[in-house]
């Protein structure tokens, strides 16, 4: 783990960021996910890692980010696409994970 501002404990809660990713070869598929890294810099990891590349569509900090994004998973339960990743528009999911954080305490303005 780094260490870096978004790796900073605050009530014994982690803090990290919630993103939705696109793919170069999925054009209708998006990928929801959290991480305590930049979230810039971890789409650029992945693209790395992987063939084509990943663009951040959007992301919030928060804490306890991978519940905030279990709880997103569940919603889109149905339009699972494979582990990560979901048939949903960007917008979707932003309007799902910005209303999300209200239930879920958040750091920073939206």
């Amino acid at each position: 783990m780094k260490n870096n501002p978004q790796s900073v404990k605050n009530n014994d809660k982690l803090l990290g960021n919630v993103y939705v990713m696109t793919h170069s070869f999925f054009s209708d598929v998006i990928r929801i996910g959290c991480t305590i890294e930049d979230p810039k810099e971890y789409a650029k990891t992945l693209s790395k890692k992987t063939p084509g590349d990943y663009t951040l569509a959007f992301s919030l900090q928060c804490d306890n980010p991978c519940k905030v994004k279990k709880q997103i998973q569940t919603y889109l339960n149905a339009q699972e696409y494979v582990n990560e990743f979901y048939q949903v528009s960007t917008e979707v999911a932003e309007r799902l994970l910005r209303r999300e954080i209200l239930r879920i305490p958040m750091l920073g303005p939206l």
